[in-house]
């Protein structure tokens, strides 16, 4: 049964990014022990990607020489003209994420479907009752403000079933939200 999954890490005060949009304090913890092979993992499982226009911006100016999700197709869901990858399975969308989740879960065949972010977009998905699951990877800094993990208000409360330790500075917590 297909799922739909929000795969983020957050600072320790509950923030994906700080107050100027910026991961630089994520990406010191590219080298702890576990987590390539933890996000590869979750990767393998995944057959369908959504993310918002900023975060498909992040990725387009991180400069990277080719699409990091070449075996995914991924919806960037925004109202603007933004540049497609050329090669990448790439489809923009202004549509209702509630619309283009039918299509999302028939392209993910079987597999479960990724909402990268940001937490606007994820709350849009939660509000309609399409978000089943929360893998919250959290990390050892504290940003005192910036984009909020999750700008909305989930039923609950959230069933904890995993916690995994990622070498000395992670640990991610996975949650199953109710529905209903």
């Amino acid at each position: 049964m297909t799922r739909t999954q929000y795969y983020v890490a957050a600072s320790l005060d509950g923030y994906i990014a700080d107050p100027a949009g910026s991961l630089d304090w994520l990406m010191q913890f590219n080298d702890v022990p576990g987590v390539t092979e933890h996000y590869e993992s979750f990767l393998s499982g995944v057959g369908a990607i959504a993310m918002g226009a900023a975060t498909y911006e992040f990725v387009l100016a991180e400069g990277v020489d080719r699409w990091p999700y070449p075996d995914h197709r991924t919806w960037v869901f925004t109202h603007r003209d933004l540049p497609l990858v050329p090669g990448a399975d790439v489809v923009r969308t202004a549509d209702d994420v509630a619309r283009v989740h039918a299509q999302m879960v028939q392209a993910a065949a079987g597999r479960n479907i990724w909402l990268v972010g940001g937490g606007a977009l994820v709350a849009q998905f939660a509000e309609r009752g399409l978000l089943d699951e929360i893998w919250l990877g959290v990390a050892p800094v504290v940003l005192g403000g910036g984009a909020p993990v999750l700008p909305a208000r989930l039923p609950g409360p959230l069933a904890l079933t995993d916690v995994t330790r990622l070498g000395d500075a992670f640990v991610e917590l996975r949650y199953t939200v109710p529905h209903g």
